[in-house]
């Protein structure tokens, strides 16, 4: 499935089929040797919710929260009559709600947390002046004046992720371009991924809560990302509260689409050696 431009691969995994998660999403999520994706999303039965979503970036890393792989888990769960059209979502930043329409998903996310304003960075003789928070998983946001479309952002992202000042857990990257007060555009380097993706959802929000805490746009706003697909984003915003006040009544409105259905072999996940072909390195070979 994709959603915004990022693409999983989504298993019903509520019979437990799927017993080492990390070992499965190393070697599914490799392109061109295998399926292929930037993440895994297992589908499992949950206490205390319709279901429980299980997600892995690209490297096996377990992500505690994923927007755009959170739409799809969603679309999934009512084309596989897991769930209605309305549903709930255990994840393990907490439980979302979702909203599927045809091909579109929404979802009512919490406040953004831990929201640190002018948290400038340094990087050699460059100084990168963002904010940072969380919106299920640790983000950092930065603004850019000119075009957006114009830079590398792949070698500051990574810099940013790995940033001392953002260990131990890194943050995903977001670089953004405020249009005007409904529409935004926005690049993101993530964390897992170790690259650029097409879409960070949980970093169109992050994104588009930081432009509103600083009084750059009104909600609802629409947000251009790397696929040309865009998202929407509303919220409300209490008045008063300086620096402790946060978006509330989040909304993230969004393509989830189903790609393909598939029946694996074991061929998928045999035969290669997924660190290998992502850094060949002696280091990296497995036994």
């Amino acid at each position: 499935m994709a959603g915004g431009g990022n693409d999983f691969i989504v298993v019903d995994n509520r019979d437990g089929r799927v017993t080492d998660p990390v070992g499965f999403c190393r070697r599914i999520c490799t392109r061109r040797l295998s399926a292929g994706a930037d993440g895994l999303i297992l589908i499992e039965s949950s206490p205390r919710a319709t279901f429980r979503m299980r997600y892995f970036n690209r490297d096996g890393s377990l992500g505690e929260f994923c927007a755009n792989g959170t739409r799809c888990a969603a679309r999934f769960a009512l084309l596989s009559v897991i769930s209605q059209r309305k549903m709930t979502i255990e994840t393990d930043a907490g439980v979302v709600a979702a909203d599927v329409s045809e091909k579109m998903v929404t979802l009512m996310l919490p406040p953004p947390q831990d929201f640190r304003v002018g948290r400038p960075l340094q990087l050699d003789a460059l100084t990168v002046r963002g904010s940072s928070l969380r919106v299920g998983v640790p983000h950092y946001v930065a603004f850019l004046s000119d075009s957006i479309w114009n830079h590398d952002i792949v070698p500051t992202g990574r810099r940013i992720r790995s940033h001392p000042d953002l260990q131990p857990e890194g943050a995903n990257v977001n670089f953004v371009l405020v249009r005007d007060r409904h529409s935004i555009e926005v690049r993101t380097f993530e964390r897992g991924v170790e690259d650029e993706t097409l879409s960070c959802g949980s970093g169109v929000v992050a994104s588009v809560a930081v432009s509103a805490l600083f009084g750059r746009t009104d909600s609802p706003v629409s947000v251009l990302t790397r696929s040309g697909i865009t998202l929407k984003v509303s919220y409300t915003l209490p008045a008063g509260g300086g620096g402790e006040r946060m978006i509330e009544d989040v909304r993230l409105t969004g393509d989830a689409r189903l790609i393909y259905k598939a029946s694996v072999t074991s061929e998928t996940i045999e035969g290669f050696d997924p660190a290998w072909a992502e850094n060949p390195t002696e280091a990296s070979r497995e036994p």
